[in-house]
């Protein structure tokens, strides 16, 4: 089943070095996480070739650079960096990309990962989620594929732009502080001061419609304020 990791957070200005640090710790987590890879990455760039990198902070630092170099508007809008798994075993796919860094007011920062497993293998979503938030901080994200976000679309009423949950969600402590403790108590509290909700089996929409509903109505999945002044709520 493919699935969708993604964290989405606000403005923070961030260096180079402070960009290629996160991105390190994350591809490092999910190499663990998922031995079907290599470690081994190549950048997708807008033109031009890709280069092999390895999850190291200086390979990282110069692909952070380089995709600065090619975008003059990645100061203000954040840095974006897109990558392949190379030499993963066959059947597998696994492709991140980020935008992060900027400080736009109206333009959210992201990490989204896509893993496209062969039929029938058993994905650590809880642990690929957590890296995510761990390494990034985000705001809110989730583990989801395309049913949810149609279910979510068409029984919700979900509007792409606007936080929302998969079968698994992570929300920064101010989102937790607006959720119905008692209505979730599947969580697993991270360093981040956030929490990872476990909300419904993998590919049940039924049960994942049903707490996307109960979250946006107690205000856990408000949208940040516009125009944005910070990273999470």
């Amino acid at each position: 089943m493919r699935r969708v990791v993604r964290g989405f957070w606000g403005p923070r200005q961030e260096s180079a070095e402070q960009l290629a640090a996160r991105w390190s710790t994350m591809l490092d987590r999910f190499t663990r996480l998922l031995p079907e890879t290599t470690g081994t990455w190549r950048t997708v760039p807008v033109s031009g070739t890709g280069e092999t990198l390895r999850p190291d902070e200086e390979s990282l630092l110069g692909a952070v650079r380089a995709a600065q170099a090619a975008d003059d508007w990645s100061a203000a809008d954040g840095t974006s960096l897109r990558l392949l798994a190379e030499g993963a075993a066959p059947g597998w796919k696994v492709e991140v990309s980020g935008l992060a860094g900027g400080t736009p007011e109206y333009l959210l920062q992201s990490l989204v990962a896509t893993i496209v497993p062969p039929d029938g293998a058993e994905l650590p979503d809880a642990g690929l989620l957590a890296a995510v938030a761990e390494s990034w901080q985000p705001d809110y994200g989730d583990v989801s594929d395309r049913a949810v976000t149609a279910a979510l679309k068409k029984e919700a009423g979900f509007r792409i732009g606007t936080p929302s949950v998969g079968w698994l969600g992570y929300l920064s402590a101010g989102r937790v502080a607006r959720t119905p403790a008692d209505s979730f108590p599947e969580r697993e509290e991270l360093r981040t001061g956030g929490v990872l909700l476990t909300l419904a089996s993998p590919g049940d929409t039924v049960a994942v419609v049903d707490a996307y509903r109960t979250l946006k109505g107690s205000g856990a999945l408000d949208p940040l304020p516009q125009p944005m002044t910070g990273p999470a709520l």
